[in-house]
């Protein structure tokens, strides 16, 4: 059944790169992307989100292409673009509806259509699917079928990766479901989770992100409560800890694309039920403000110190929205250094991952690289790179005024018996 099943991948991003590379192993691929430089660089062995290593992408066969034509020998094609949020925080189609009328006027007969996309419930059968139909003239299961797999990899985690994790699968019918489990299990050494239902799946998929989101809230929460009882939030932490039952969670900023839009693509839809989301949006309000609490907490530290927020200068380390990646999408340290400069703060910017260009075009922020970087009376570190997290607290020496001032460590890496005697550590 499977022996000349031909792959299609619509979105070559984050999630659709190390897709289409997996398959490769075992199927011929096309891979559509409508960036013509992401397919050049691509071609030439480039992968700016640092999925896919060069050794990897020369090694693969994929038919890289901007033609939209070139999907029409796909029997088998994965839309995975990305999902957005428009100015309103309301869910932005505009990707995902274009990618199914691009596939619609492109797509064989009998082609089955799976969407990796984070979605909302009924999303995939109320939207896509009639996209579909009109655009191709084809009936939904009879002339073509769709199934919904959500991604579930995290950029810049090579562990957990498209093969390794369990792979949801889910369709409008059993026999179709069956064979998205076929596919997927050839390829997926994690194991295959066969959903009841589209809308069950891509439920499961927001609920997924939406946990991690109100189990970080309750730990910055906590974070914020500590500040005023002027105690380490770490400490309170790890002695409970010592409870064998106690999930550890740690206070952090929570950016990227998949958390924060997970919250908002589900409270949409259950509003128009009439019901309000009442714990997940007040985790989502919670992890909003952490950034203007960190540059507000450190502000505090500054004049503590008598130093002249005019005349303070910041480092900010990180600005990814998290470790060892360059995506720079919804990243919650732009909000520290706005609010840090809003007090007039110069505040200096470094990331050893992240593009200047990338930088500029989604913050107008200006990206130094390490050597650029003057001694500051405080240093942020906010993204805790590999690193970062070598150089530990050597690296200071050179960041800090006199090698003396305040490191303030969100993620709590540092290890504070280490600390020189000249510095004031603070975390969350």
């Amino acid at each position: 059944m499977l022996d000349n099943l031909k792959i299609a991948v619509v979105g070559l991003g984050y999630v659709g790169l190390p897709v289409a590379v997996a398959f490769n192993q075992k199927y011929p691929v096309t891979g559509y992307d409508i960036s013509t430089a992401r397919i050049q660089a691509l071609m030439l062995g480039v992968d700016h989100t640092h999925e896919i290593s060069r050794e990897e992408l020369m090694k693969a066969t994929i038919a890289f292409t901007t033609d939209p034509a070139e999907l029409q020998d796909a029997g088998f094609i994965i839309i995975a673009v990305p999902s957005a949020l428009d100015k309103e925080q309301l869910p932005d189609l505009s990707a995902i509806k274009e990618a199914s009328k691009c596939v619609g006027k492109h797509m064989k007969k009998g082609a089955v259509v799976v969407y990796e996309t984070i979605v909302g419930p009924g999303m995939t059968e109320e939207i896509c699917i009639p996209l579909l139909e009109k655009y191709s003239g084809y009936e939904n299961g009879k002339e073509f079928f769709v199934g919904y797999s959500p991604a579930r990899t995290l950029p810049g985690d090579k562990k957990n990766n498209f093969k390794t994790m369990k792979k949801v699968v889910a369709s409008q019918n059993e026999e179709v479901t069956e064979f998205l489990a076929l596919v997927y299990g050839s390829i997926v050494n994690g194991g295959i989770y066969k959903a009841p239902s589209i809308r069950v799946a891509e439920t499961a998929k927001l609920i997924e992100n939406i946990q991690r989101d109100v189990n970080v809230a309750l730990m910055n929460e906590l974070a914020l409560i500590c500040e005023r009882l002027e105690i380490d939030t770490q400490e309170v932490l790890a002695t409970a800890g010592s409870k064998r039952d106690f999930v550890k969670t740690m206070p952090n900023l929570v950016g990227g694309q998949g958390v924060e839009l997970a919250s908002f693509y589900l409270t949409d839809k259950v509003k128009m039920l009439g019901h309000s989301s009442e714990v997940i949006m007040q985790g989502r309000k919670i992890n909003e403000r952490m950034g203007q609490f960190i540059a507000q907490a450190l502000m505090k530290k500054m004049i503590q110190e008598n130093i002249t927020l005019t005349e303070g200068r910041v480092i900010i380390l990180g600005l990814s929205f998290k470790e060892d990646v360059p995506d720079l999408r919804n990243s919650k340290v732009v909000d520290i250094v706005n609010e840090l400069k809003l007090h007039g703060i110069d505040v200096q910017l470094t990331d050893p991952y992240a593009s200047a260009e990338d930088a500029q075009s989604h913050y107008e922020a200006d990206l130094l690289s390490h050597q650029e970087l003057k001694p500051a009376h405080a240093v942020v570190l906010a993204v805790p790179h590999k690193a970062y997290k070598d150089n530990s607290w050597k690296q200071f020496e050179d960041l800090l005024i006199g090698q003396q001032g305040i490191v303030f460590d969100i993620k709590g890496v540092l290890e504070e018996a280490k600390k020189p005697g000249k510095i004031h550590l603070w975390r969350l």
